[in-house]
């Protein structure tokens, strides 16, 4: 098998004396990785797991669209499902929701909501086509999810993603705010700066009741300089890499599975919990199981999408920051989950800057970036308790 030829032709590099995962994916772990998916994973029972739910591909735009979706089982009579599309990011999957699915799906309370969850792959990664032209960014993302739930036959719909899944969801609720009934995100950096925002950063620490900021708030965002941007400058050179030249790194990535999975795990190490950078193994196997992780690469290996995966970065950077959608309120009913591990922080006032109809706002007990694979249970709570007010049955 090509995968497993490639992986024993690797040629390992030890890593520093004592460096732990500070100078990226350490190369001892990683070595205990590479057994592991060489001599004990097991693709094929993955690929039933993977196959728990029904997949399609549609053409939208000249671009077969993957999706998969989920249908509750064991409808109430007269009862009717709420669907949902969830989008994910980079570098996950449609499979991050695999643990969220049977929550939303089949929720244990006769009080909660039965979700109809659509979880589509964006064109360029996974098992969706990648754009054959320039420019295909998060407009054009949200275009086409559009276009698929109108095919599906939904009218109206609920839309739910962190990551770029964040900033899709968000512009289809620019889009088409009559359709979108409700935004959830787990990922809300924050929008242009506003006069308000720029004195919460001034005054913030100092008078944090002017602000209404909680002690996370402080903790997060202070020292300013320390925390948005030396931190965030330090956690973002692979946005450079992919917003300025995706295709060059890119093709490394593609040839090299042993340099796939360090490059998407270590993600998956730093971006659940920052002091993970501190341990021999970055924590990986504290949250997430090596059979899930692998699973999400092995998705990225067998479609080849990591180079498409990464233009993505260039589509929507590549165009500058001053979009006309980043200017543009949500006027939809919107929840955030703030997750306290999570990568940037928003406080509310910042949110409230962009989102203007804030019907929830949680800072959750735990978590990180990849919300809806690491704290499954915690994220279909607060998307339940979102959807229920705005629905009205709160």
């Amino acid at each position: 098998m090509d995968l497993q030829r490639r992986i024993d032709q690797t040629r390992s590099f030890p890593s520093l004396e004592d460096s732990r995962f500070h100078y990226g994916f350490n190369s001892s772990y990683l070595q205990k990785i590479v057994s592991y998916w060489r001599n004990d994973f097991d693709w094929r029972k993955q690929v039933d797991k993977l196959n728990r739910y029904p997949h399609f591909k549609t053409k939208i735009e000249g671009i077969d669209v993957h999706y998969v979706h989920a249908k509750p089982k064991n409808l109430p009579e007269g009862a009717r499902s709420v669907p949902l599309m969830m989008v994910h990011g980079w570098p996950g999957s449609f499979y991050e929701f695999y643990g969220i699915l049977p929550l939303l799906t089949e929720p244990a309370s006769p009080e909660d909501i039965a979700f109809e969850v659509i979880c589509p792959s964006i064109p360029g990664y996974g098992f969706s086509e990648a754009p054959h032209k320039k420019g295909f960014d998060s407009i054009c993302a949200a275009r086409v999810f559009h276009k698929l739930m109108k095919r599906l036959g939904f009218s109206q719909f609920y839309v739910q993603g962190g990551d770029w899944g964040w900033l899709i969801t968000t512009n289809m609720a620019q889009l088409e705010p009559k359709t979108v009934k409700g935004l959830h995100v787990n990922f809300a950096p924050p929008a242009k700066p506003s006069l308000t925002m720029m004195m919460s950063v001034l005054l913030g620490r100092h008078f944090p009741k002017l602000f209404d900021f909680s002690e996370h708030d402080i903790k997060r965002t202070f020292p300013c300089m320390q925390k948005l941007v030396v931190d965030a400058v330090k956690e973002t050179g692979y946005m450079h890499i992919q917003a300025t030249k995706p295709d060059t790194a890119g093709r490394a990535l593609n040839d090299s599975p042993v340099g796939l999975a360090a490059y998407i795990l270590e993600k998956f190490s730093t971006w659940t919990d920052h002091e993970f950078t501190n341990l021999e193994d970055g924590g990986l196997e504290r949250k997430f199981s090596l059979d899930d992780l692998l699973t999400n690469v092995m998705i990225y290996w067998t479609s080849h999408s990591i180079i498409s995966s990464m233009r993505f970065y260039k589509e929507n950077f590549g165009k500058g920051l001053d979009q006309p959608h980043s200017k543009i309120p949500v006027i939809v009913p919107a929840g955030v989950a703030v997750f306290p591990n999570e990568l940037m922080h928003t406080p509310k006032l910042w949110v409230k800057q962009k989102y203007h109809k804030l019907v929830t706002y949680t800072l959750m007990a735990r978590g990180g970036h990849f919300a809806a694979m690491e704290e499954p249970e915690l994220l279909a709570q607060d998307i339940q308790t979102f959807a229920k007010i705005v629905e009205k049955r709160k």
